[in-house]
């Protein structure tokens, strides 16, 4: 599709590419990493725009070290994190189990979802916090392009409105 020139025919300027920091359950990291660098070059000789958008995380670790694989390859596109917005715990884990994300007993401690109370609710303060002390730090950006080149993009899990109420909030806080 990215090569037909039918995007730009119909007035489209940037294409949204996915991107996955923990890997995808059904497909090896090097189709994944082969397909990724494809679509980058791809959408920069058709002079169209690239944002990659990522499966949502639990966990900073992996998506750092990924931002710093897609550097590495000489992708410069900017990279929206996909961020779960506040839902119900189980909720949360439920399609982190179907989409292979990584919440393992430490990183459900570490963001304060409480395995003893699945009917309570989670709210990406802490990942979003430590995601933002990481890109802030001079050598990350150094090596990431920071804030600049790295957003956050929500998946509305347990509804729009919570999530926006959410980022209202955390932005007044902030």
């Amino acid at each position: 599709m990215i090569e037909t020139g039918l995007l730009q025919r119909y007035g489209v300027k940037e294409v949204s590419i996915a991107g996955y920091p923990e890997g995808h359950p059904d497909i090896k990291n090097d189709v994944l990493w082969r397909h990724l660098e494809a679509k980058s070059v791809a959408l920069k000789e058709q002079g169209l725009n690239a944002v990659i958008l990522t499966q949502f995380a639990f966990d900073t670790d992996p998506v750092m070290e990924w931002i710093t694989a897609v550097r590495d390859r000489g992708i410069d596109s900017q990279i929206r994190i996909g961020t779960p917005g506040p839902a119900g715990i189980k909720r949360l884990l439920g399609f982190a189990r179907r989409f292979g994300i990584g919440a393992n007993a430490m990183i459900v401690k570490k963001y304060g979802f409480s395995l003893t109370n699945l009917m309570g609710t989670a709210g990406p303060d802490t990942f979003v916090n430590d995601l933002a002390a990481l890109l802030a730090d001079p050598e990350t950006v150094e090596r990431t392009g920071g804030v600049e080149k790295t957003k956050l993009h929500f998946y509305t899990f347990g509804g729009l409105k919570a999530t926006a109420d959410w980022a209202n909030q955390f932005t007044a806080r902030s």
